[in-house]
């Protein structure tokens, strides 16, 4: 077993999760992961990383599909023996003028974004090993359809004492209550890619908690993060912000000293705790 050091990257063959891949093989002290879930695609970015003389691996990783998770999961464990560095980046987004229904886009976008890192960080976590860092990418939409949903919802996602099976629980609802088109009048706003990211800010607030509880002294730092609006396939070329300037503040929380104690739980944007 390998006493290197392992970072792991999710949606990482383009856009932002191939310029955090991009930083972290510069100034990460150990082995790199790109993942994707199609293996060419994968390799054709490893490639574009090798021309430039970096050092990086490649593993592939469909969040969607369980077996894959699994299989990503027993191989850092027989190679490293666990995993030092996360980065939970990969999702999808729908195209604002896209006309498929509201409904099958929640489901299709929540199945991703909340529910596909939500069984990532399920099987990785236990494996992060003492001083580890986990990043989840969530968005600066998620405190805009936080801002949208009721005020009763809005309590329930800001609590300190909600709990991951309550969490999912909303987020089920949300999409079923999609289906019977009833969402508004339930309180919830009318973005699925905003409340798959709020899903996932408050995953994050849930699993730091959880970490403190039961590994307190591993010193292991979990937080979400805003990357910007950034120019890729996802938010389109009027973006203001490039890949590398977006995989600013997911590198800097994924690189946090060893002696670092916050921030934890929190989310951030532009290196900045932003309140939620």
């Amino acid at each position: 077993m390998s006493s290197v050091q392992v970072a792991v990257v999710t949606g990482s063959n383009k856009g932002i999760g191939f310029a955090i891949v991009r930083a972290l093989c510069k100034r990460f002290p150990g082995d790199v992961y790109l993942t994707a879930r199609d293996p060419s695609r994968g390799q054709e970015a490893v490639a574009k990383l090798q021309e430039e003389g970096l050092r990086v691996l490649f593993h592939q990783l469909d969040i969607d599909d369980l077996q894959s998770i699994r299989a990503l999961r027993d191989f850092l464990k027989e190679k490293y023996g666990g995993l030092d560095v996360l980065v939970n980046n990969a999702g999808i987004a729908f195209k604002v003028h896209d006309t498929t229904p509201f409904a099958v886009q929640a489901e299709v976008t929540l199945k991703t974004n909340f529910f596909g890192t939500r069984n990532v960080c399920t099987e990785l976590l236990p494996l992060v090993k003492p001083y580890g860092r986990v990043v989840n990418v969530s968005s600066m939409v998620s405190s805009s359809a936080l801002g949208g949903c009721s005020r009763e919802l809005q309590e329930k996602f800001r609590s300190d004492t909600i709990t991951e099976d309550e969490l999912v629980e909303l987020m089920t609802k949300f999409v079923e209550d999609t289906k019977k088109s009833v969402h508004e009048k339930e309180g919830w706003p009318n973005t699925a890619y905003g409340v798959s990211k709020i899903g996932v800010t408050v995953l994050s607030r849930i699993q730091a908690r959880m970490l403190n509880e039961k590994r307190k002294g591993d010193h292991i730092l979990l937080n979400a993060c805003c990357p910007g609006w950034v120019r890729t396939d996802m938010a389109g070329p009027k973006a203001t912000k490039s890949p590398d300037e977006g995989a600013e503040t997911p590198v800097y929380l994924a690189l946090l000293p060893s002696d670092a104690d916050g921030p934890h739980g929190q989310f951030l944007s532009n290196k900045t705790v932003r309140t939620w």
